[in-house]
């Protein structure tokens, strides 16, 4: 690519929008009894239903249908009452029927939106539709012997449960197609409508970008890019193809309608195929399957299982713990990490508290040992009778540190650690006085800078008592009685 300068890539805005697979989760597939379990042998769970075999009938698994409008509520679609699937044909080995089950005319849901925060603006994405179709099988390319000319086919996948999202060109930087896919993430994961596992092929994305002159509402040519299976992928692929569309048209050259492939590897993306002409799928209404009836009433009993949604819990945690947003983001990230906060707030701990105690220990401990918040060997109960202990005064906050630490490691409650290694906060203020006295006969030019006016060294002073008390004597009381004797006449 042409080298481009600030002022060059300034002159044009690109246009993305993502089409976004979800597997859906189901114990069985869309239209069959088959296990949706990933990591089995291959070809292991098949019949003749999701294997395409003659004569065989697809019948519809509710749960599906239920897991999609569930899906769309939360996106703000619109869930019609009467959508239809449709037999979308085309020939691939990964396609044992010659033809994918999926809806096109008559989808289940239109017209959404997710609404996305980047620096602190916000900012809405519409979204067009949201239909249900079933997975292909999964082509082998390498690893397995004589894989240079030879493809294996795994039929497992074939005939698992999508949603497919389909947002609107709305966005217009990388970062903005990060945000919508990590809100769009956050937002499937609360309501339990799937793992979004990318490793495991459970969330998968397609990008379209285009790019034009700023300030022209016309679009550009688009180009579809594939194989993004990482949301830093998403990212740099997006990055790579602005910038080579610019330096062509920059160049006098002309985009081509095409699908390309990020290659991580490479750092690039390269063309698949041409997408110059419409590929016709021949879509026609499946006439093996009825019509798909979503009643008022249904849906509105799927909406009232909806659980509370991560922008809705973060504007409670700061209103009701008085947390800071920057707090209640972390804290919602997951929805097992906010229910971990909320039950150490319910055992009587205050929510500031709770919350920092979570990010600069719990959170940090936990990313060290490649733990998730599931795992934690302390508990939200243990955390919180810790937190009692200091809130109480019985530890300061830097034995309560140690005291975690020793949880973490061990197990152990807070209550047993503290008495069983003589860690309570010392409040006698005659031994504190004593532990002063020795720090301040120990550093004569210190106490003379002090009472030269040098304010800074008074930490000096607060920092070596504390230790020479571990850490357990009241910090208030260490200031007050420091300062009474630094202070007493010569």
């Amino acid at each position: 690519m042409i080298s481009l300068t600030p002022e060059v890539l300034a002159k044009y805005e690109p246009v993305i929008g993502l089409e976004v697979h979800v597997q859906l989760l189901t114990n069985t597939k869309i239209f069959c009894a088959c296990s949706t379990r990933f990591g089995d042998a291959p070809n292991a769970n098949t019949c003749p239903v999701c294997l395409g075999l003659p004569g065989t009938l697809p019948v519809l698994n509710k749960r599906v249908i239920e897991m999609a409008v569930r899906a769309s509520l939360t996106l703000n679609c619109t869930v019609h009452e009467h959508s239809r699937f449709a037999r979308k044909n085309y020939f691939y080995p990964d396609l044992p029927k010659g033809y994918q089950i999926s809806q096109y005319e008559l989808p289940l849901a239109t017209e959404g939106s997710v609404e996305i925060e980047l620096g602190g603006v916000k900012k809405r994405i519409g979204i067009t539709r949201l239909h249900v179709e079933e997975d292909a099988a999964k082509n082998l390319h390498e690893g397995l012997p004589h894989s240079d000319v030879k493809a294996y086919i795994d039929y497992n996948r074939c005939g698992s449960p999508l949603a497919e999202i389909v947002s609107e060109p709305d966005m217009r930087t990388p970062e903005e197609a990060y945000a919508y896919l990590t809100t769009l993430r956050q937002i499937l994961l609360y309501t339990g409508v799937s793992d979004c596992n990318m490793e495991e092929g459970s969330l998968r994305c397609d990008a379209n970008v285009s790019v034009r002159s700023r300030g022209t509402q016309q679009f550009g040519t688009k180009v579809e890019v594939k194989n993004l299976n990482s949301f830093r992928f998403l990212q740099k692929a997006l990055e790579y193809e602005i910038e080579r569309h610019i330096g062509v048209i920059e160049s006098g050259g002309r985009i081509s309608q095409e699908t390309r492939l990020w290659n991580q590897a490479e750092g690039r993306t390269v063309s698949m195929r041409s997408k110059e002409k419409a590929h016709d799928y021949r879509y026609f209404p499946e006439p093996d399957l009825l019509p798909v009836h979503v009643s008022s009433a249904w849906c509105e009993e799927i909406r009232r299982s909806v659980p509370e949604l991560p922008e809705a819990k973060r504007t409670r945690f700061v209103s009701v713990y008085g947390v800071t947003p920057y707090d209640a983001e972390v804290l919602t990230s997951t929805q097992s990490r906010a229910g971990y906060f909320e039950a150490v707030t319910k055992a009587g701990v205050s929510g500031k508290n709770a919350a920092n105690w979570m990010q600069t220990e719990l959170l940090r401990r936990l990313n060290e040992s490649g733990k998730e918040i599931e795992a934690s060997p302390v508990s939200p109960s243990a955390l919180a009778e810790l937190l009692k202990l200091v809130e109480a005064g019985q530890i300061t906050g830097s034995v309560g540190k140690k005291v975690f630490t020793t949880m973490f490691e061990s197990s152990r409650g807070a209550a047993d650690i503290v008495a069983a290694e003589g860690l309570a906060q010392i409040n006698d203020t005659s031994a504190i006085e004593q532990a002063a006295r020795e720090v301040i006969a120990k550093n004569p030019d210190n106490v003379a800078k002090f009472r030269s006016g040098n304010e800074g060294v008074f930490k000096f002073f607060v920092g070596q008592v504390m230790k020479a008390t571990r850490g357990q004597a009241n910090p208030q009381a260490v200031n007050e009685i420091i300062r009474n004797l630094l202070s007493e006449p010569k």
